[in-house]
Order: C-alpha cells, then sequence, then structure tokens
C-alpha cells in the first residue's frame, strides 16, 4: 500500500476510526520502519566527482546502522555556471542541468543509496545563499525581497519547474523517503501565513506528481506561540510549527536545533525535544529531529548528545537525523563545520553506531 495511504490511516485511527480495518503485516512493517530510526545529514553528497566516493560513504552508513540521509538536491549557479551544478541562471532564467556535471551526480547519489537500502530525504531549494538558495529566484525573476519567494506567480513557476523535474525523475527510486520543499524556510517578520500558506500548495502540488512518497517541509520547528516567549518560540522567524502539522499533504513534522547558535543553553535542547514530541502527538503526526549536534568541545558533544538521545527516546519523539556525518575520501576529510562526527573520532562510536542500533 501506498506510504501515503498508510499514514492517512494512521492519523484517522488517533482521531476517530473505531471500526478501522486491522492492519496487514506488510502495512505494521512500513509503519514501525517510520516510527523509529536514526539517520544523518551529509548534504554534499551530490558535489563529489568520484562515484567510487559516493559509494564508500553509502557503506559507512550502512555499516553504522543509519537508515536514512538528507542530501541537497538543489545547488543554483547564479552566474558563473561552472563545476557541479543542477540549475544555471546566468542568463536570468533558470535552466536546469541534467547532464554529468549536473543532475548526473544526484543520479549516483540515489544510485548508490538504492545499492545499500539507504532511504533519501531531498530538500528542493535552500533558504540560505549557500549553493544557490531562495534569493536566487528573488534577484533573477524581479521579486522584491525574500518574502516573494513564497508570494510571487513567477517564482512559484520557477520552482514548481524544478520540483517537477526532481520528482519526475527520482519518484520510480526505491531510495527515496521524503520529498522536502525547502532546507530551514524562514519568512522574518512575516505573518506566519505566509509560510503555512505556501508549504500547503507546494505540498499539494508534489502530491499531484507522486502521491506514493512523504513530504515535509524542512522546517527548524520554531513555534509561533506569542511575542512574550523566547526567541525559538515566538514566531519572529515566520515559522508556525503547530499551524504548519495541520496540512494534510505534509505527512510528518521537521525540527532542527541549534542550542548555541539560538542563545540557548544545552539543557534547554530536552524542553525542545520534549515539547515537539508533544506537539506531534497531540496532532497525530511522526516527527523527525532532522538536525541536531554540539560542536567539538571537549566532552560537551558526548555528554550532550547522549541527554538528548534519552530525551528523545523517553518523549516519544519518532526519529532523529545528526549534523552530519563525517569520513575521509579520496580527497581529503569531508565538509567540517565543527558540527562535523567522523567515523574515526573517539565519541564516533557511542554517538552514532550505538545510538542507531537502539532504533532499529
Amino acid at each position: 500500500m501506498k506510504l501515503i495511504t498508510l499514514f492517512s490511516l494512521l492519523l484517522a485511527s488517533v482521531i476517530a476510526a473505531p471500526a478501522a480495518e486491522p492492519e496487514s503485516d506488510v502495512q505494521l512493517e512500513k509503519r514501525a520502519t517510520f516510527a523509529t530510526f536514526a539517520g544523518t545529514n551529509a548534504y554534499w553528497l551530490p558535489f563529489l566527482n568520484s562515484d567510487a566516493d559516493i559509494d564508500k560513504t553509502f557503506a559507512a552508513i550502512k555499516a553504522a546502522n543509519l537508515k536514512v540521509v538528507r542530501t541537497w538536491a538543489f545547488n543554483d549557479a547564479r552566474d558563473s555556471c561552472n563545476g557541479i551544478y543542477f540549475q544555471c541562471w546566468s542568463s536570468g532564467n533558470p535552466v536546469i542541468n541534467t547532464g554529468s556535471t549536473g543532475l548526473g551526480r544526484l543520479d549516483a547519489v540515489v544510485k548508490a543509496a538504492e545499492k545499500y537500502g539507504i532511504k533519501l530525504v531531498l530538500p528542493m531549494v535552500n533558504n540560505w545563499g549557500d549553493y544557490g538558495g531562495m534569493d536566487v529566484y528573488v534577484s533573477k525573476l524581479g521579486g522584491n525581497g525574500h518574502t516573494s519567494f513564497y508570494t510571487n506567480a513567477k517564482i512559484t513557476a520557477a520552482y514548481k519547474n524544478y520540483v517537477s523535474v526532481i520528482v519526475n525523475r527520482y519518484k520510480g527510486s526505491s531510495a527515496i523517503f521524503s520529498w522536502q520543499l525547502a532546507n530551514e524556510p524562514r519568512c522574518q517578520g512575516c505573518a506566519t501565513s505566509v509560510i503555512t500558506n505556501w508549504a500547503s500548495t507546494m505540498s499539494a502540488y508534489i502530491k499531484s506528481l507522486d502521491s506514493t512518497h512523504y513530504v515535509s517541509l524542512g522546517d527548524e520547528g520554531f513555534f509561533a506561540r506569542g511575542s512574550s516567549q523566547t526567541y525559538p518560540y515566538g514566531g519572529s522567524e515566520g515559522v508556525d510549527f503547530e499551524a504548519n502539522l495541520k496540512i494534510p499533504t505534509l505527512d510528518y513534522g521537521t525540527l532542527h536545533m541549534y542550542t548555541k547558535s539560538w542563545g540557548m543553553t544545552y539543557d534547554w535542547g530536552n524542553q525542545w525535544i520534549n515539547d515537539h514530541a508533544a506537539a506531534c502527538k497531540a496532532a497525530g503526526k511522526s516527527c523527525v529531529l532532522e538536525e541536531y549536534g554540539v560542536p567539538e568541545d571537549g566532552n560537551a558533544r558526548t555528554t550532550n548528545m547522549n541527554t538528548w538521545h534519552n530525551s528523545i527516546k523517553s518523549s516519544g519523539l519518532t526519529a532523529d537525523m545528526f549534523w552530519q556525518f563525517g569520513l575521509t575520501l579520496s580527497g581529503g576529510k569531508t565538509s567540517d563545520d565543527t558540527y562535523t562526527i567522523y567515523t574515526d573520532e573517539s565519541n564516533y562510536g557511542q554517538l552514532v553506531r550505538d545510538w542507531a542500533a537502539t532504533r532499529v
């Protein structure tokens, strides 16, 4: 049975379906696979030139018991369209690169994920300027500020065109876990309805292209509980996690957690986990802590990530994907933003492999 149908059955049973038919063993198995898993992020995978390096990465991820990997399905070249890029804007209008230096690299990632039985989460655009981002669409297509990405009809059409190419190219792959609307969408100072309306429209559009796979927003999980609340709860970034959970064509919720970057303590992270687990339970939806970590700082990483893992388990939060996986490839070590956990680090076994084994 299609996964979205399974999710609808689960949601209906939570709300009020007194006479629902018993689920088959296959249905239960699929639902249980999403019930708990540990995953990771490796945004850089499609930007590797070597298929052998991609294969080596997935082999290491498989060996670590990690089930799902989130990696970028976007790479917009603003003006100079050289090297690896997925979409070129040098002419002012987007031209999708389906060749060996374009989506051919993402093809290699999908193929390797299929080989190792790893699922993929594929975000379609970045909120930030890295690898292009929403503001490339805005600057090239005549928008007026970041808000335009969510509201301008010409920008919407360009984004939908790119999404349709990605979804139609890979929807037949066994590796797809979720299509994701964006990486960390924000609209600072906007009414939260701007992103909620955009997410509703775009998730419905993806469902019209592919009703088989999950669709997620990719947001950081910011609440909008009033301006008197602390930063991640006040709504200043234009995101309302609880409102977005109600969108029927978004199959599960996402949240990120960067305590130090947000001016919070490591201990505060346990509250963040518990509050989201409660909100997800109330909405009858599964949720994934899909980005989190601790910059390497003595024992801080081991201590605090172990504590958070305990909170994930006790709260009932569905799944987690740490930021980010690292190893040594033919060109040296993969991206190090201080949050990376490399396979040769002393705490790798405990924080990655051992934790993942408990989530199988």
